[in-house]
């Protein structure tokens, strides 16, 4: 994670006992590390309004994880917390930036890119709902034009990106409101409580000398070997920075959306993994398609279901099938939106739902002339307008050939035989 970040990585590291007192660790002192991170000065290039900004890393360092307190509220007045303890004392990274983010939303977008790169490296699987990505965020204001800032306060219990992004926006409200009206603001931690969209007060915030740290007795010092750290480097996987770069120039895929699908790995996985299976040399070409689809459709279903693309019945291949399908003419665009919301509720390959309802679209010249000159004969009215130059009589009449071919003959084809039916 530290050469992901453009760390430094230390030669000599230490871990230390961290001193406080505080239900969530039973035994008084935390394992962590203070004066000598294994990773530090790093830095993460993220996006504001301003352009791109290198946002600074202080540290990535290694400690042990708490107990999670929960504070339960029974709304006659009785108020506890409870203590679950599982995951006390297992291996926590940490990550702390420098105080080089200028709002809710550039915190928010430092987030999303810091987890990605996280899923990227296979060190964390990024959700925050199930608290293996968690955020503390600490915040303070200045009056515009000062270099000085006031007191920060750190908030926590936030569990998802939106939820950072509220809690953020409510305290910057809350302690500027607090200095215009000469109060003070004390450096504290705060909870967010997400139902009222308020963050509360729950203990005063601790200095670095209030922790009392000295180096933990129980573990030796470490020496990292610099040729063992190079080899970890050379076996660091292609970042999410570098596929945007190699999805837009090999793939023609557009900015904002190469952005969207490596955001999120398995997304961009399946992207390349329906490419993989396609028969057409046209690469931009299928790209686009499999973007189109996947950002538009798909992305849609999984929103409206609340899935993940890992959990969806639909396969890539699948989705490199129904593409087939359109481009040889088999399934009309039309066609092929109805078969893909059945392919996401029932797993089924495209080929096998054409098999199973008759789906194929009508492409013979013969089935489709048939069908034109009924169409034709039955409608002399819309004919005659659209002779007269009256163009949506043509959407009428091909809209009947349609219907009476339950959507089956291919539009273009009956545009052409309708124009040359009517001269």
């Amino acid at each position: 994670t530290g050469l992901a970040l453009n760390c430094t990585i230390a030669e000599h590291t230490k871990f230390d006992r961290k001193n406080y007192p505080y239900p969530d660790l039973m035994k008084g002192y935390q394992i962590s590390q203070y004066d000598m991170p294994l990773c530090s000065a790093g830095w993460l290039s993220v996006e504001t309004e301003d352009g791109e900004r290198r946002a600074r890393l202080n540290r990535v360092h290694l400690e042990e994880d708490t107990a999670k307190l929960a504070h339960v509220d029974s709304g006659a007045g009785d108020r506890w917390s409870r203590v679950d303890v599982n995951r006390a004392g297992t291996p926590l990274m940490e990550i702390v930036g420098e105080p080089d983010l200028r709002s809710a939303e550039e915190a928010r977008q430092y987030l999303i890119k810091l987890r990605t790169i996280l899923q990227y490296l296979g060190v964390s699987t990024g959700n925050m709902e199930e608290g293996s990505f968690r955020c503390d965020a600490n915040i303070s204001v200045r009056p515009r034009g000062s270099t000085d800032l006031n007191a920060k306060v750190e908030v926590k219990n936030m569990n998802s990106f939106r939820a950072v992004y509220r809690a953020l926006g409510y305290e910057f409200e809350r302690q500027v409101r607090a200095v215009s009206e000469g109060l003070p603001v004390h450096q504290e931690t705060r909870g967010w409580v997400e139902d009222r969209g308020v963050t509360v007060s729950q203990r005063s915030k601790e200095y670095a000398h209030d922790y009392r740290y000295f180096p933990e007795p129980d573990l030796p010092a470490m020496k990292i070997d610099p040729a063992w750290v190079e080899e970890i480097r050379a076996r660091l996987p292609e970042l999410p920075e570098a596929r945007i770069d190699r999805f837009i120039s090999e793939l023609g895929v557009q900015p904002k959306d190469a952005d969207t699908l490596v955001n999120n790995k398995a997304m961009a996985d399946f992207f390349e993994e329906a490419l993989a299976f396609s028969n057409n040399g046209k690469l931009e070409k299928r790209a686009k398609a499999v973007g189109s689809w996947m950002l538009g459709d798909f992305l849609g279903l999984l929103n409206a279901s609340g899935e993940d693309i890992r959990q969806a019945r639909v396969t890539p291949k699948g989705l490199s099938q129904l593409i087939d399908l359109i481009d040889d003419n088999t399934l009309s665009g039309k066609m092929a939106k109805h078969m893909f919301q059945e392919m996401y509720e029932t797993g089924k390959e495209p080929s096998a739902i054409v098999e199973e309802k008759g789906l194929s679209q009508i492409t013979d010249t013969d089935e489709i002339s048939a069908v034109v000159e009924e169409v034709v004969s039955q409608n002399p009215q819309a004919v005659e307008d659209f002779v007269s130059g009256k163009a949506q009589a043509m959407g009428f009449l091909v809209g009947q050939v349609m219907k009476a071919t339950r959507g089956k003959a291919n539009p273009a084809k009956v545009n052409q035989l309708l124009k040359e039916r009517m001269g």
